[in-house]
């Protein structure tokens, strides 16, 4: 069987060199604090830019492919005049690695939502001459989601130029995040960024001036597809009985509607049969790609729950290759 990864950070010393010596925007000092004293320890960073190595891993694994994106949290939260340029930097860095073993990487680039026209430019480049797979963008910037009309731009761009938005974690922002759309409560209130941030898309009619996106969800889904069912009833009667003090946003799907046809959910950090086979039950084996979070995962256990679930010959090919295939242009 085909086994491509989706979800594999790497750096590069160029990049980390630069970063690691930027000043950071006010808000995110404790979350890049955290990140460099990881980047900075000898065995993690290995793990991150040795791709030689990584080969090894593969190749020892039975693992065909890994598409590989900017450890989080990227340049996002580095101001808009140094992020601009480093994910230009990095983005070229990619592409030569994924150049240089064809077949072997594939890549996501970074952008910087600082600066949503840059951002446009970069997706195009990278979509274009540099012949990526996609973006990743790792949740909020600066406290502000892509619902916001300031990101039009960045989903534009996103959306004419096909390319795949995988939507990572980070440390949540504040709770004002939460207020708008109705969501403080039990439609989502009490989840995780990643899913507040997809909950934002989906609630604020972003996708009805974006159908084509697509958005891409690791965790299984951040918990999404196991509430679908109280989402769309809670967010219609929420609709029905919301007063001013509780903008609700006129929709031309469900929420799970849109969910099932604008996100795509990866594996990523979740080996277990029992929420695979919910994730599978709620989106179908056609909208999960395997992923194992490389470095955090053990990407041994990941590619042996991948062949050892109980699965259907033709749900583990779909999440095997299939999916991600097809979502990311892979040929």
């Amino acid at each position: 069987m085909r086994v491509i990864a989706v979800e594999e950070h790497m750096a590069t010393e160029a990049f980390l060199g630069v970063a690691h010596g930027l000043d950071v925007v006010p808000g995110d000092e404790t979350e890049i604090g955290l990140m460099r004293t990881v980047e900075t320890a000898p065995a993690f960073r290995a793990r991150l830019v040795d791709l030689d190595a990584r080969l090894k891993e593969m190749d020892a694994l039975g693992q065909d492919m890994a598409v590989l994106s900017l450890n989080p949290p990227g340049v996002q939260p580095y101001p808009a005049a140094d992020a601009v340029p480093l994910a230009r930097e990095f983005n070229d860095a990619l592409a030569a690695i994924v150049r240089r073993h064809p077949g072997r990487f594939s890549g996501l680039a970074t952008v910087a939502p600082q600066d949503p026209v840059a951002a446009a430019a970069e997706i195009e480049r990278a979509m274009g001459p540099l012949g990526l797979n996609g973006i990743m963008i790792n949740s909020h910037t600066g406290g502000r989601y892509l619902d916001e009309p300031e990101f039009a731009p960045l989903l534009a761009a996103a959306e004419a130029h096909r390319a795949p938005i995988y939507l990572h974690p980070r440390a949540p922002s504040m709770l004002d995040a939460y207020r708008d759309y109705g969501m403080p409560g039990a439609i989502w209130g009490f989840q995780a960024e990643a899913g507040l941030h997809a909950m934002r898309l989906i609630l604020s009619g972003t996708l009805d001036r974006y159908p084509e996106l697509t958005v891409v969800l690791g965790h299984l889904g951040e918990g999404i597809p196991y509430w679908l069912r109280r989402i769309d009833n809670r967010h219609a009667f929420a609709a029905r009985t919301a007063g001013a003090a509780t903008p609700m946003p006129r929709l031309s799907l469900t929420p799970s509607e849109y969910f099932r046809r604008n996100f795509v959910i990866t594996t990523s950090g979740i080996d277990d049969p029992d929420v695979l086979g919910l994730a599978l039950s709620a989106v179908g084996a056609d909208k999960i790609m395997f992923a194992i979070d490389f470095p955090y995962e053990d990407p041994a256990a990941a590619v042996a729950f991948l062949r050892e679930v109980p699965l259907t010959d033709d749900q583990r090919t779909a999440l095997g290759h299939r999916t991600a295939e097809r979502v990311f242009a892979i040929t």
